[in-house]
Order: structure tokens, then sequence, then C-alpha cells
């Protein structure tokens, strides 16, 4: 049974999905008026897990997430650069979908445009009007908050003791305070304003609030009450909270039966910001590492707990991703270079031990998503298959269990959105140093151009060397792949080089 922490309750509860075997799942998507930071970032990563997970489990996923393209950021993001909103948009769509597949993010089943829904909305703030729920003002749509007694319940707040803290300004400056009912009254739709995008209402020219957008969206292609809505944490208020209150005092049901939040990042222990000089876009960071990396470094806390990101913190995800790549690329060499010989395994204990690992796996992910306990338990598998396979000729008889073991590993960190079974099929070849080429060309009389080619050719070289006595040649052709970061180990199954960088 997966348990799953929902933010309004307050507390872990069981999973139960409104249709059996079936999941929705509705995550705020961008406001795409620049590239998105790593804070963005580790919000996306998180319900990627938890959308992977659910559909590793068995379950079929629909997975909708909007794209906020009309918006005040953008507004003033075009009007700073001298363009069109329309286009600053489209600009940073394209950039945030590039950045969500190249940290291999899943894309959604539905992403639906703001603009291209305005419909939905029109007719969501009519049925609000219509109910008593909302009221307009001077072509403004305002919802009226104290129309819906259970406000401020997701958030924890009591409506009584809140203060605005919204005060929408025109751009006259004159403020909207005096038209609404009551200070907590939010926007759902906007008079049009000179130069700004605006479309036909019933109200006039205008356009969409930013909560109602999410709120018809989600309705829309998931239809209600929905499973789960999930953003970080800074969205809880007013965001959700008004979300929720505008869904359900229009349908006059559940909007979402689980509220889940991820908690949000720091940088070296402090809240991420420019003015602190901290602040950080993903594709910056993307440029500096590898995506699986990040991936890796963000599943070590808790999508719930706040996560400090660092370089140091960064170097240490490294090594450790590092140890399981190596873990498999090894186990793929042993079992390629089988032997017909006796078993120096317990390959009962081994196979015992892999299906333990995948029961405790699962334990710890049903236990509300728990990937730092997850990974704990693929690291304690990887290193009791290295006690058992380190250093040996693996028997021809072991190969079947030794090949579930490492399957069980890539299944495992597969979940996780990274996938390490390319460290062990050869594809490490990509990345070696073109500077290879030139080496094997000196010391082996290779012709070619192919990085991964050179490599096997100076082992040969060396091994021919070895043969032969010359022992000048062969640590001539060790030491020179030394200088360009490889490693040469010398197994009773022949020479493997590992590279790191």
């Amino acid at each position: 049974m997966i348990r799953l922490y929902n933010t309004k309750t307050r507390e872990k509860v069981n999973f139960e999905a409104r249709e059996r075997g079936k999941v929705g799942m509705y995550v705020c998507g961008p406001t795409v008026y620049n590239y998105i930071h790593i804070g963005n970032a580790r919000t996306f990563i998180s319900f990627d897990v938890i959308r992977r997970y659910f559909m590793w489990r068995g379950f079929d996923v629909t997975f909708v997430q909007n794209v906020t393209d009309v918006d005040d950021k953008i507004i003033a993001r075009a009007a700073e650069e001298g363009r069109d909103a329309a286009e600053v948009a489209a600009e940073y769509t394209e950039a945030f979908i590039e950045d969500m597949r190249r940290v291999n993010v899943l894309d959604p089943d539905i992403r639906p445009k703001a603009t291209e829904e305005i419909p939905a909305m029109i007719e969501l703030v009519q049925e609000l009007v219509d109910g008593g729920h909302a009221y307009e003002a001077d072509g403004d749509v305002y919802f009226s908050v104290r129309s819906y007694p259970a406000y401020g319940e997701l958030s924890g707040r009591d409506v009584d003791e809140m203060e605005s803290g919204h005060r929408e300004l025109r751009a006259d400056g004159q403020g909207v305070g005096e038209r609404k009912r009551d200070p907590l009254d939010f926007a759902l739709w906007k008079a049009a304003k000179p130069g700004e995008p605006a479309w036909e209402s019933p109200w006039g020219m205008g356009r969409p609030g930013w909560h109602i957008e999410c709120s018809a969206m989600s309705r829309k292609y998931l239809g209600l009450p929905f499973d789960i809505h999930g953003g970080g944490a800074d969205l809880v208020f007013p965001h959700h909270e008004n979300e929720r209150a505008q869904s359900e005092a229009a349908c006059g049901c559940t909007f979402a039966n689980y509220w889940m939040h991820g908690g949000m990042l720091q940088v070296n222990a402090e809240k991420m910001s420019k003015s602190l000089g901290n602040f950080k876009l993903l594709r910056d960071v993307l440029d500096a590492v590898r995506p699986e990396v990040l991936r890796f470094l963000m599943l070590q806390t808790h999508y719930r707990s706040p996560l400090d990101f660092s370089d140091e913190r960064l170097a240490e995800a490294e090594a450790a991703l590092g140890r399981i790549e190596n873990a498999v690329r090894n186990l793929g060499w042993q079992l390629e270079n089988a032997q017909d010989a006796p078993s120096p395994l317990d390959t009962r204990a081994l196979m015992k031990r892999a299906k333990e690992a995948k029961v405790a796996f699962v334990l710890a992910m049903d236990d509300d998503f728990n990937t730092c306990r997850a990974l704990g338990e693929v690291f304690d598998l990887v290193a009791d298959v290295n006690a058992q396979t380190a250093g040996k000729v693996l028997s021809v008889s072991d190969v079947p269990i030794v090949r579930d073991a490492r399957d069980t590993v890539i299944e495992l960190m597969g979940v996780f959105g990274i996938d390490v079974a390319a460290a062990g099929e050869g594809d490490a070849g990509e990345a070696y140093p073109v500077e290879v080429v030139d080496l094997a060309a000196d010391l082996a009389g290779y012709e070619g151009a192919d990085a991964a080619e050179a490599v096997d050719a100076l082992l040969t070289a060396r091994a021919e060397a070895r043969a032969a006595k010359d022992w000048p040649r062969a640590d001539a052709v060790r030491d020179g792949l030394a200088g360009l970061g490889f490693t040469v180990e010398d197994t009773p199954q022949g020479a493997r080089v590992s590279y790191e960088g």
C-alpha cells in the first residue's frame, strides 16, 4: 500500500485511486518569462520520480502540467525587451521543455497552455458568478473568499486572522482594494489594460487571473475529483488555496483528493536569491555537471524536506553515483568474460539478496516516496554484490544470477530516471577524450578516429608488449592512458580499463 503525505490533512494516508489502477496527477508548471532555476527543477524532478514510481508499480498515470504563458511577469519582461508577450512566452516555453528533457523529466501526457484554454476559464468564472461566489467590478471579476467556508484549510490559516498581502495595482497606480468587497478576495478575470494581451468575455476584454487557469485545466483534462495535485511548498498559499476554493465552490465537490508539496531548495544553506548572488539557472548547472548527477543529488533528500545545494554536495553525488555505475560496468565485463570453471560465488545468497533489495526498495518508496532510503537499499545491494564478485572469474553457471543482480540495480535506478545501464554496455567511449586517438596512433599504430576503438587498440598493443616482455612499451601505454584519466586493471581475464575523466 502506497502511503503519501497529504498537505491538507497534515498526515500520511493510504493512497486510494479514484479509479482502480489509474492515477490522475496535476502538477503546476512554469510561468514562462525566464529560464527555470534549480529550485523549480527540484519540484519537477521530485514529481517526475513519483510519477515514474506509480508507473513502475503498474498504475496507468495521466500526468497533466500546464504552461502559464500569459501573466504580469511575462508582460513586464516583454515591455523591458520591446517584444511581444507571446514571443517571450514561446521562447521560454521551448527553453523549459528543452531543460526538462535534458534532465530526463518525462514529458507530461497533456501540456495545456493558458492562452489556448481561455474558453474553459471563462466558463468556470461564469459558473462562480452565477453561483454567487464571484462578482464583477469595472471589468474585473473577483472571487468572494468568505463565500467558501473552507477557505484556509489547505494552508492551515484562519480567514479572520489573514491579511491580504496581495494588493494589486493598475497600470496607472490606482489600487483595486476599493473595488473589492473584501481585501482577501482575489482576481479571477482582469480587465484589459492598454497594450496587454486580451480576450473577449462577458465582462469585457481582459485576461484570466493566475489561479483560475489551473482549476479550469485540471477539471477539463482529469475530471473532478482527480487524485493528486502537486507543486512546490511555495504554492500552498495563495495559489493552491485559491485553486481549491474556486474549484470546490463551483462544483460543490472535492477538487483534488490528495495535495502533495515539495520542499524548498537552498544554496550553501542560504535561501536562493539574486541579491545574494547564489541564484542558479538549471541550464547553467547542467553545463557543469551531468544531468544524472543532479537528479541523484536531489533524490538523496526526501522530497518534502529542504534541500541544500552546493558544489561540495554535487561532487559527493558524482562520486556516489560513480560507485554504482562502476559496479554495473564491472559486472557487465565479468559477465562477458565468464569461464567454464567452478563457481566462486554463493549464488543462493546472491539471488536472495537481490530479491530482498527489491522488496526493501518498494517498502521505502511506498512510505511517502522515500527516495533517500530507497537509494540506500540500492547501495547496500551494490556493496553485497561487490563483496561476492570483486576480483573473481565468474563461472558460466553464475551468469543468470549475477545478471539478475545487475539488472535489479539497473531497474531500481531507472525508477529514479537515472540510466546506469549504459555504464556497462560500452557507451562510455562517447565520453573518452579525443587525445586517446593520437596516443593509439603513436603507440599502437591505430589509423582510425573512434576513441573506444583506440582504447581497445592500446590494450591489445600493451598485451602484445607484455607477452614479448617489452616492458618499456607496455609501461608507455599504461602511463599514456593514465595521463588521460584512464585506469588499467590487470585481471585473470585480461586487462580492462576504466575512465574517470
